[in-house]
């Protein structure tokens, strides 16, 4: 069994590392090599992969590169190369991901090895959090040498994988914007981020929600819901937030019931209500939304879905 999970955690790095900046070449008369390169803002990553992959293929230290550049301003680049010497699983992959010498994304071998580690190493190779003031606005794979369909498969997988709904941009690139959809990848993702790789994550500990503002607010139901005194009925099934609070503590907050059902919510007929919200809930709603990407309608949907 241990050996069957290590070679699982082998294949999902390699998965990921070719979904991103990795590539096996060949050259004429020999066999083919897996390598990868990063920028020298991101040697860390580089020796992390280094250490990760070079018990399972052999693989020659990081190499440190200067390239002249016109284009920055310094006039040159610095990187970090990294590449294997020859081996059978090279060899294999090679034929899996080049089938014609060209680089083509092999659906059956990232279908089985597509899991979080992987979606982890392929988001610290080619991922981007786009964010303001620690406020997520979205997250990019930059997936731009890939065909259209081979992206297409790629959206399918995330989805029916991990309920994920990327969307291709105009520059071909995978890109998620919803706030809820993009806490929960960077929950996905974070058990792998290395500490160098943080700039990609959400720093909660800034962001301090404020009750500053007026109580009154709008608030948009579900029109399946029907509510006689707006008010209090939504403040009392607010009371049920601290529980949601403590699911997100423990780590359980996200489960297949939930997802679908923000899913299905994103579908619904709303209408507006205009409610005055309690301190204390104002407060509990506030950190909530800063911590899933939920909004405050969602949020009290959740809670009369739940009780």
């Amino acid at each position: 069994m241990k050996g069957g999970m290590i070679l699982t955690s082998i294949h999902s790095m390699l998965c990921g590392k070719l979904l991103g900046d990795g590539s096996i070449t060949q050259q004429a008369g020999r066999k083919p090599r897996f390598a990868f390169n990063h920028a020298a803002k991101d040697k860390e990553w580089c020796f992390y992969c280094y250490h990760s992959l070079n018990p399972y293929i052999p693989l020659s230290p990081p190499a440190y590169k200067r390239s002249m550049d016109p284009r920055i301003k310094k006039g040159f680049s610095e990187s970090y190369y990294v590449q294997s010497k020859s081996n059978p699983l090279i060899t294999t992959l090679r034929s899996i991901w080049y089938p014609d010498n060209k680089k083509s994304l092999p659906h059956d071998y990232i279908s089985r090895h597509l899991d979080t580690l992987a979606l982890a190493w392929w988001y610290q190779d080619d991922g981007h959090l786009k964010k303001e003031n620690e406020i997520p606005r979205k997250i990019i794979l930059s997936t731009e040498s890939f065909t259209h369909v081979e992206n297409k498969f790629l959206i399918n997988l995330l989805y029916n994988r991990f309920n994920l709904h990327f969307a291709l941009d105009g520059q071909n690139r995978l890109l998620l914007y919803d706030q809820f959809q993009i806490f929960y990848f960077l929950h996905l993702i974070t058990p792998y981020l290395i500490p160098g790789m943080h700039r990609k994550l959400i720093r909660f500990n800034t962001i301090k929600p404020s009750i500053a503002a007026s109580k009154r607010t709008t608030i948009y139901l579900p029109t399946l819901l029907k509510l006689k005194h707006p008010t209090k009925e939504i403040n009392e099934q607010l009371s049920i937030l601290t529980a949601l609070y403590d699911e997100i503590k423990r780590e359980r907050f996200y489960s297949n019931v939930l997802l679908n059902t923000v899913e299905e919510l994103s579908t619904q007929e709303i209408k507006p209500y205009q409610v005055v919200i309690k301190p204390n809930n104002l407060e509990i709603c506030l950190i909530l939304k800063n911590i899933t990407g939920l909004n405050t309608g969602q949020l009290v949907t959740l809670c009369f879905l739940m009780n």
